[in-house]
C-alpha cells in the first residue's frame, strides 16, 4: 500500500452466522477495516489498534478527497510510534457500530429492514472476536502488539487477557477494567437522553427524522467528560459569543455554543441505537468477572496454568493523563497492579497535561515517544 496515496476502508464480508456472547447469532456479518504496512510472510508483525466509542476503521491517512486524515494519524504512518515501515498496522470498526460493521442500523437479512432494537446486545468481547475473526482473514498469526485508548483500551485488555498466546504486548491507554457507577451515570443520562426524544419511536427511526436532540445532548455530556476543568476554564472561560443576550434560554456563552456545535457534528455521523448498544458494551464490560467467568483464559484450548506462563514473556504499557477525571489516573494504575499479578511485564507512566481524557487523541507527541520506545523494546 502506498502510503503517500490515498486509503480506504474494506467491507469483509462473513460467510457464516457469527455467535455473540449472549448466544444470539448473526448471518451476513459484515467488518469495516483499514490496513496500513505490509504483513510479513510469516505473519507476525501486524498491530491491531482499537478505537474508542465514536471512533471507526479510519485511524490513520487520508481518504479520497478528504480534508482531514484518520482520527490517530499522528500515530500511524512511516517513522511515527506504529511504523508502517515495519509494522502491519490493522483498525476495526466495531461489531454493534455503524461506519461499516453490522449494528442495528444494518439491514436485517431476514426482513430486509434495518435491526433497530432487534439488533442483539453485544459486549466488549464480541467486539474482540469479530476483530479476531477478521485477523484470521487476513492471514495473521501473531500480534506484535495490541493498543487502544477509552474503549480501545477494554478491547486491547479483553483481547490480551484472553488470547496470551496471540499478542506480544498491549498499550493500553486512559481506560479502565471495570465503570464505577459514576462512569455508569454519565453513560445513563446519555442514553435516557436519546430515548426521551420522540423521535427515537422506540429505536423505529429509520427512513424518517432520527432522534437528533437527543443524541446531540447525550453527545454534550459525554464531551464534557472528556475535557478537563481547566482547560475549559482557559478555553471558554465565561466568554460570550454575539451581542443579543436578552433572548431567555438562548445558548450566548461560548462553550454553550462549543457544546451545540459538538453535538451538531456528531449526529451527523453517527447513529442513536449505535450509542446506546456501544455505552451499554462499555457499562457492563469488567475484565477481572469476564475472565473469571470463562474458567480458563482463551486460545488454543489450554489450561489456565499455562497461559499464566505465558504472560510472563509478555510486555504492556499502561498510560495515563493527570487531568482525566473520566478514567483517572488510579484506575490505569489498577490495570498495571492487575497484569503485573498474572507476571506481566508493565510500564507504567503518566502524562502531564491540562487535555483531560481527549489527551489520548490530542497529546500524540509524547505518546509516540512512550509507544516507539515500548515497541523498540519487546524481543525480536
Amino acid at each position: 500500500m502506498n502510503p503517500q496515496g490515498p486509503v480506504k476502508t474494506q467491507i469483509l464480508k462473513v460467510p457464516r452466522p457469527f455467535r455473540l456472547e449472549s448466544g444470539d447469532t448473526l448471518e451476513g456479518l459484515t467488518i469495516a477495516y483499514e490496513a496500513y504496512g505490509e504483513l510479513s510472510p510469516s505473519g507476525d508483525n501486524a498491530v491491531l489498534i482499537e478505537h474508542a466509542l465514536s471512533g471507526d476503521a479510519h485511524a490513520a491517512f487520508y481518504h479520497e478527497g478528504a480534508r482531514k486524515p484518520g482520527w490517530w494519524d499522528p500515530m500511524i504512518g512511516p517513522g511515527k510510534a506504529f511504523d508502517t515501515n515495519r509494522y502491519f498496522v490493522v483498525c476495526s470498526n466495531v461489531i454493534g457500530g455503524c461506519s461499516g460493521t453490522t449494528g442495528p442500523s444494518s439491514l436485517n437479512p431476514a426482513t430486509g429492514r434495518p435491526y433497530g432494537l432487534t439488533f442483539p446486545p453485544v459486549t466488549i468481547r464480541d467486539m474482540v472476536e469479530v476483530q479476531r475473526l477478521l485477523l484470521a482473514h487476513l492471514g495473521v498469526k501473531r500480534l506484535r502488539c495490541v493498543a487502544g485508548g477509552s474503549m480501545g483500551g477494554m478491547q486491547t485488555m479483553q483481547l490480551f487477557a484472553d488470547y496470551p498466546f496471540f499478542a506480544d504486548s498491549f498499550v493500553c491507554i486512559a481506560s479502565t477494567m471495570r465503570h464505577s457507577a459514576q462512569q455508569i451515570a454519565f453513560n445513563e443520562v446519555g442514553r435516557r437522553a436519546i430515548m426521551a426524544d420522540p423521535r427515537w419511536n422506540g429505536g423505529n427511526y429509520y427512513g424518517d427524522v432520527p432522534p437528533e436532540g437527543g443524541l446531540s445532548v447525550a453527545r454534550m455530556i459525554g464531551h464534557i467528560t472528556y475535557l478537563s476543568e481547566r482547560m475549559m476554564q482557559e478555553k471558554f472561560g465565561r466568554a460570550r459569543k454575539g451581542k443579543d443576550h436578552t433572548v431567555v434560554f438562548r445558548p450566548s456563552f461560548e462553550v454553550e455554543h462549543y457544546l451545540d456545535y459538538q453535538g451538531v457534528s456528531f449526529v451527523r455521523r453517527f447513529d442513536a441505537n449505535s450509542y446506546l448498544y456501544i455505552t451499554s458494551a462499555i457499562d457492563n464490560f469488567d475484565l477481572v468477572s469476564s475472565i473469571s467467568q470463562v474458567g480458563r483464559f482463551r486460545g488454543e484450548g489450554r489450561a489456565r496454568g499455562t497461559a499464566r506462563d505465558a504472560m510472563k514473556a509478555k510486555k504492556g504499557l499502561v498510560v495515563a493523563f493527570t487531568s482525566d477525571w473520566l478514567y483517572p489516573p488510579s484506575q490505569s494504575r489498577e490495570i498495571a497492579r492487575f497484569f503485573s499479578g498474572l507476571g506481566v511485564a508493565v510500564s507504567y507512566a503518566e502524562i502531564a497535561t491540562d487535555h483531560g481524557h481527549d489527551a489520548f487523541l490530542t497529546d500524540t507527541e509524547a505518546q509516540s515517544r512512550l509507544v516507539g520506545n515500548f515497541l523498540a523494546s519487546l524481543p525480536a
